[in-house]
């Protein structure tokens, strides 16, 4: 067994995310930065995450940004040849795209029956199309190696689907679905050195859910924050640094024997019946 300063020493791999510039994302790409790993970020609009880059800069990895839409193979395969030519390797993969619209939530104006096909397949494909597409096209390279990792985000609604979010809870317990598949289909079909997991987060504070929870003005629980709160053994929201661990582990050596794994990252949320 390496000691543990080398089980988290990921000097000389190479980590392609997408979905690194929001707020867990971000953190998972500092932290891995400064465990030495080179970072590839994938983005719609690279433009927007100058700040990120310049804090990553400051770390011990060597990071890049490209140009590329979780929904487009062909601009997948493009950053997957630009990553390959100037680190000769894509060692993990972090499924980190996703999220949900207003316009596929069901609230006071608008019935779940009334809810748009457009706006159900945006989120559907976001999330799990946004999950697969990269799968294929870097999972493909980690086959020809015969040995990767790849790292799926669900969500706690995976498991137990809040309510007013139809599209987001199906499309995440679909994404949960999928890494226990892919992590059966590459250890038969390709190594069982190739491994796949998920992490599965609670609720933490993002820019995406924030006013949801918490009220824009006092800064006070919403209604729903409250429920969930309630609902939430360690009684608060989780930080992004929470996550890290779990990540790090999933990522390392020392989870070696772990594959199909959707682990929750949640305060207890899960485990919680209410009674």
């Amino acid at each position: 067994m390496k000691p543990l300063s080398e089980l988290y020493d990921f000097t000389g791999r190479t980590i392609v995310m997408t979905g690194g510039t929001g707020v867990l994302g971000r953190e998972m790409a500092l932290t891995l930065a400064a465990s030495g790993a080179n970072i590839a970020l994938l983005s719609r609009d690279p433009s927007k995450s100058g700040a990120l880059m310049e804090e990553l800069a400051r770390q011990k990895g060597t990071c890049s940004i490209l140009k590329a839409d979780v929904l487009d193979r062909s601009a997948l395969e493009a950053a997957a040849k630009e990553i390959v030519a100037k680190f000769r390797t894509i060692d993990c993969l972090i499924n980190g795209a996703g999220g949900n619209s207003p316009k596929a939530t069901t609230n006071k104006d608008q019935s779940f029956f009334q809810i748009k096909e457009a706006d159900l397949k945006y989120v559907a494909d976001l999330n799990l199309l946004g999950t697969i597409l990269p799968s294929q096209v870097f999972g493909e390279l980690m086959a020809a190696k015969k040995e990767g990792v790849i790292l799926n985000i669900t969500s706690v609604n995976a498991e137990r689907p809040l309510t007013r979010i139809p599209a987001y809870s199906s499309a995440k317990a679909a994404v949960a679905n999928f890494t226990r598949w892919l992590a059966v289909h590459m250890a038969q079909e390709y190594s069982p050195t190739i491994r796949v997991n998920a992490i599965s987060p609670g609720f933490f504070l993002t820019e995406q859910n924030r006013f949801l929870l918490t009220d824009k003005e006092t800064g006070n629980l919403t209604e729903r924050g409250t429920k969930i709160i309630a609902h939430t053994p360690m009684g608060r929201f989780g930080k992004p640094e929470d996550l890290m661990g779990a990540v790090l582990w999933l990522l390392s050596p020392a989870s070696n024997f772990v594959t199909g794994v959707v682990l929750q990252v949640d305060g207890g949320f899960g485990a919680y019946s209410g009674v």
